[in-house]
């Protein structure tokens, strides 16, 4: 199983964080090549391997964590996911006064999903804030959650074995167009931080 992480912000960075601290490889990849990655490499160790854009699109497991607006660009160099696995940590937010993007009513994943055609679509990583997305999981207090939602169950499952495997303790809040909604920008669920005692 390859995982990939496409974007290297602050949400990018947490995550990259999260994989390094159990040295779990991962390709990490942005717009601007990878040399722009190598600090972040050589600060957190050998599982953070930067690469080209192209071979990160191609990992097994693929995390957006690049801004909402940014998707379309990022991807567009892949035109069938081929049933692999997309995790959509972004956030549609209206920068101008930090309040959710106007989508129609529509789900912010249903929007990434039309993007990715064969992709398995999974929602989660985007209701911590980085910093808090970035710091120890799992410590003596128990194992921070993070919510899960996907139209299809295999595919969530196969995200909660990752997110456990990283420290974290996942909450399946079942279909994007249920769940998903309480979790994107402006659901009830963001920022929400909790810890599942042990």
């Amino acid at each position: 199983m390859t995982y990939a992480i496409i974007g290297s912000g602050a949400i990018g960075t947490a995550l990259a964080r999260q994989f390094a601290r159990k040295a779990v490889p991962v390709f990490v990849a942005n717009s601007r090549g990878p040399a722009s990655v190598v600090p972040l490499a050589e600060e957190l160790g050998p599982s953070i391997q930067p690469v080209d854009l192209a071979i990160a699109l191609a990992a097994d497991i693929v995390i957006l964590a690049v801004p909402f607006a940014a998707v379309a660009d990022a991807v567009a160099s892949v035109t069938n996911w081929s049933g692999r696995i997309v995790i959509d940590a972004t956030n549609a937010i209206n920068f101008a006064d930090f309040s959710p993007a106007e989508l129609g009513g529509r789900p912010s994943s249903d929007i990434i999903a039309d993007l990715l055609p064969g992709a398995r679509l999974v929602k989660a990583f985007n209701t911590l804030p980085a910093a808090v997305l970035a710091s120890v999981p799992d410590g003596e207090g128990g194992h921070r959650t993070v919510f899960v939602s996907s139209n299809d169950p295999e595919a969530a499952g196969t995200f909660a074995a990752l997110a456990e495997k990283l420290g974290y303790a996942p909450i399946n809040l079942g279909r994007i167009d249920e769940g998903g909604r309480l979790a994107q920008f402006g659901g009830p669920l963001t920022v929400h931080s909790l810890m599942k005692e042990d």
